[in-house]
């Protein structure tokens, strides 16, 4: 038989379990209330836009004019429409501006569909086109958005004017090969469940290089809008559906003139991809930023900026 178990280890197996649960109940992050959320950050002129069975949270700003060349930002990984803010309020004198939270992220929230596939995020953006009337296009996205940027310019080379790339993802990188699905960590699972902000501000912070520039108000607003009801599960299903395939034969298709922009201090997309791009697209110009990193637009958008306009409005 076994030995009887101390009153001594019974109080201090206890009193480990209590702990357990109190660290839990301490960590444990919540959703946020869609209505608080929406009144907070989809102020005027924010509108919600019904498009491929998504209501996508958009903003569609600048000229409106007939002869107005059209420009769309799609936001990075855990981000939104607001990332662009300061981009968007410089362009629209003389573009049409259009920003949208993609689905899965911000207030966009969740797709009903459940595919968060490459595929998916195409064919919405097209529909957003189709429903603003838009039938071509600048395209500019950072990181992610980069690499749906790329991939729309492949898929509907007659929609799309011009391309800015803004570091962005799509070349196979460590643990992340082409032709297999990504294992998703245990730990990155657990946010759905436990996302204190100053953990979130721990990831955030390698993006800038100088991490001075990341102001307390935008890690609010980095955690509130992971907070929207359904966006934790919607970020992890499209990691579990992300399949990257080899890019250089999708790139080598794409005929628009191409901006590469790059932060010389990227610490999560390094410099190096920007070669990578460079060979395989057959018109691309690269500039690069010594002192950034990889939110260019974010961390100093005046300086970051005046390339990319100059580029759209060559002729």
């Amino acid at each position: 038989t076994s030995p009887p178990v101390s009153p001594k280890l019974t109080y201090l197996l206890l009193a480990f379990a209590v702990a357990l649960i109190a660290a839990g109940a301490w960590l444990y992050t919540p959703d946020k209330s869609r209505a608080a959320l929406e009144a907070k950050y989809a102020t005027a002129p924010s509108q919600f836009v019904e498009a491929a069975g998504v209501r996508l949270h958009v903003r569609d700003t600048g000229r409106k004019d007939k002869d107005a060349a059209a420009i769309i930002l799609l936001h990075g990984f855990g981000m939104s429409l607001h990332t662009w803010d300061a981009w968007a309020k410089a362009l629209e004198p003389d573009f049409r501006v259009v920003r949208l939270d993609l689905p899965g992220f911000g207030l966009t929230g969740i797709d009903p569909t459940g595919d968060y596939t490459d595929a998916r995020m195409l064919t919405v953006i097209a529909a957003l086109m189709d429903k603003l009337g838009i039938a071509r296009a600048s395209i500019a996205g950072n990181s992610m958005g980069g690499r749906f940027a790329w991939e729309f310019a492949a898929k509907y080379p007659a929609r799309v004017d011009k391309l800015i790339l803004i570091s962005p993802d799509g070349f196979a990188s460590f643990g992340l090969e082409y032709g297999k699905r990504a294992s998703v960590p245990t730990m990155v699972k657990l946010m759905q469940y436990v996302l204190p902000k100053p953990m979130l501000k721990s990831s955030l912070a390698p993006a800038y290089a100088d991490q001075s520039r990341l102001p307390d108000d935008v890690v609010t607003r980095y955690h509130d809008l992971m907070l929207v009801p359904g966006v934790r599960g919607a970020i992890i299903a499209r990691m579990e559906q992300l399949v990257l395939e080899d890019p250089v034969p999708l790139l080598k298709s794409i005929k628009a003139p191409t901006l590469l922009v790059w932060g010389e201090k990227d610490a999560m997309i390094p410099l190096s991809n920007a070669i990578d791009y460079q060979k395989a697209l057959p018109d691309s110009t690269l500039v690069t930023f010594p002192k950034l990193g990889h939110v260019p637009h974010e961390e100093d958008p005046v300086q970051s900026l005046a390339p990319v306009r100059a580029f759209l409005l060559k002729r």
